[in-house]
């Protein structure tokens, strides 16, 4: 964008842009409005449209690097990966991690999250906490999108139980199993 001071005449009167951009909608609408109509008569199969997908009852099967909800790793003891380290929370330009750490008794150099939460109202999904973990203690590939978790904003913390419960979930279940609960509430209302 130019400042005013650099805009032409023609730019600053804005008329023609709101008319440009009046033009660039009606193409798009009447073109996908044809296209429809053709594909209804059997013609025109090569070219594609815009559609709409009735969400939650039609699903678009998500990417394999779409970064849904978070989960926490876990280890074959089922404990979690996570040593703690602060990193995630570090790299997060929303600061919605919040990390307390605790040490093993038997183990004084490893540490462990006695608490973890993420603030999902805060969160803007970005992928840094997972880029900065060392340990692959946090991923975002469970293939939910951020759904509305309640009512309240502590509704919105998801804490250590819930992301460890998800990633468990996801090992036993699989991706598509994980979907349906998380959808199933919607389907209901």
């Amino acid at each position: 964008m130019q400042r005013v001071e650099h805009m032409t005449l023609w730019e600053r009167l804005y008329f023609p842009e709101i008319i440009r951009g009046l033009f660039v909608t009606g193409y798009r609408f009447w073109r996908n409005l044809a296209i429809h109509t053709l594909h209804l008569f059997g013609l025109a199969k090569n070219k594609s449209a815009a559609i709409t997908v009735q969400y939650p009852e039609q699903r678009i099967a998500y990417p394999d690097t779409f970064r849904g909800r978070h989960r926490l790793t876990l280890k074959d003891d089922g404990t979690v990966h996570c040593t703690a380290c602060f990193l995630c929370s570090t790299a997060c330009p929303a600061e919605c991690i919040y990390i307390e750490a605790g040490e093993y008794p038997d183990n004084p150099v490893e540490k462990y999250p006695v608490r973890y939460e993420i603030d999902t109202l805060r969160c803007i999904y970005c992928g840094f906490c997972v880029e900065a973990c060392p340990c692959d203690a946090i991923r975002m590939d469970t293939g939910l999108h951020p759904g509305n978790l309640g009512f309240s904003r502590e509704d919105f913390v998801e804490d250590k139980k819930v992301l460890t419960e998800r990633s468990r979930k996801l090992e036993e279940e699989g991706k598509d199993k994980l979907y349906e609960e998380s959808v199933e509430k919607y389907r209901e209302d």
